[in-house]
């Protein structure tokens, strides 16, 4: 199972995420989020993080300029909500947010089934099963998981990846280190029993 941090607003939290065993930590830039950090402090957040680590850049921008800045930080993917285009010269992976309602995009590298958007609004479970069996891209599933349901979500609805932002925070932005522990033990131990 691959698991997301998101909304990381601190560099010790992405070093958190990494040393507990996280796949990818998500920054989100250019938003009205409170998880919402400048170019700048990204660029560090990503620095903190290993080599190995996955850097996800999350923003709902439609500004060129912005999707400039953002590619210039050179992440992963960038993970955008459905229909919003990327720059024709884009060469970042694409992953697609979508909720109950949208289509399946046609133009993705995966797609992130998300109603919540960090609001902690849990996931509509056969909403997600539905968009697994008919997407030919992973699947990410998030909305509303927290330590104590990862386990169960992972093994009722199967997904490529788990992602997680308000689930494992003290305060917007703010990483508990215990919840973050917790959640990464839990959804491994999820995919190995399922």
């Amino acid at each position: 199972m691959r698991i997301k941090i998101c909304g990381i607003t601190r560099q010790e939290d992405a070093r958190l995420a990494d040393h507990a065993g996280a796949d990818a930590i998500g920054v989100v830039l250019f938003s009205d989020s409170p998880r919402s950090v400048s170019p700048n402090t990204a660029r560090e957040i990503f620095r903190a993080a290993g080599p190995y680590m996955g850097r996800v850049c999350v923003s709902h921008t439609k500004s060129p300029e912005e999707f400039s800045r953002i590619l210039d930080l050179h992440p992963t993917a960038i993970q955008i909500s459905y229909p919003h285009e990327m720059p024709k010269n884009s060469t970042c992976l694409v992953i697609r947010v979508i909720q109950p309602g949208d289509p399946i995009p046609s133009s993705a590298d995966a797609i992130i089934v998300d109603a919540s958007m960090g609001k902690g609004t849990l996931y509509d479970q056969e909403y997600a099963k539905k968009i697994i069996k008919m997407s030919k891209v992973p699947v990410i599933l998030a909305g509303g998981l927290n330590p104590g349901n990862v386990g169960d979500a992972i093994k009722a609805v199967q997904p490529y990846a788990v992602d997680v932002a308000s689930g494992v925070e003290s305060s917007p932005g703010i990483k508990d280190p215990e919840k973050v522990i917790e959640f990464i033990k839990n959804a491994k131990e999820a995919s190995h029993a399922a």
